[in-house]
């Protein structure tokens, strides 16, 4: 099944933080870690997916109020930080949403993120990830984690459901929805 295929189904999408919604540096000062850079566009992607009625979360191992606060802002239901079992942290989403894995995508960067693509019916690499999550992905991202990877990766989605076209639409006969990005 093409990746295309696989996105029509796509209910939840679930992403890793480090080095997917950010580029994977971690910046720690000395009272722990003091920044995070996120950009603007996966921000404006994850606002689409849910004006289209998807479902997102995060699922990352670390623990941070930086994540916190740009989940929240962003609107995402689950923030699953400090979760060293990522697939099970997938699991546990697909109960909670009553989802059958080909319902969910997860995106991610590097070998602890495996487990979790086994779990979802659409696994997503950005386009920095380790070959190995390159080789085992339904679709790579030609953009870098942290750089509007994200971004491409609901567009792909909402393309491949129908529902970008009406997005657009409604940008350019409202022109001011309100979203955070």
């Amino acid at each position: 099944m093409d990746y295309k295929a696989r996105a029509r189904n796509i209910e939840l999408i679930v992403f890793d933080v480090d080095g997917v919604l950010t580029g994977g540096q971690l910046i720690i000062g000395p009272a722990g870690e003091a920044m995070k850079f996120f950009h603007a566009h996966d921000g404006m992607g994850i606002s689409l997916a849910h004006q289209a009625g998807l479902y997102t979360a995060i699922v990352t191992a670390r623990e941070s109020q930086i994540v916190a606060w740009r989940g929240t802002e962003l609107k995402i239901r689950d923030i699953c930080q400090g979760e060293d079992d990522k697939a099970r942290a997938v699991r546990n989403l697909m109960v909670k949403y009553d989802l059958k894995p080909e319902q969910v995508a997860y995106v991610g960067d590097d070998l602890n993120d495996l487990p979790a693509f086994n779990q979802a019916g659409m696994a997503c690499a950005v386009g920095n990830a380790a070959p190995e999550v390159k080789a085992q992905a339904h679709y790579v991202a030609g953009k870098d984690g942290g750089q509007g990877a994200v971004r491409e990766i609901v567009e792909m989605i909402l393309k491949s459901q129908g529902k970008w076209d009406k997005l657009v639409q409604a940008y350019l006969a409202a022109g001011n929805l309100h979203v955070v990005q």
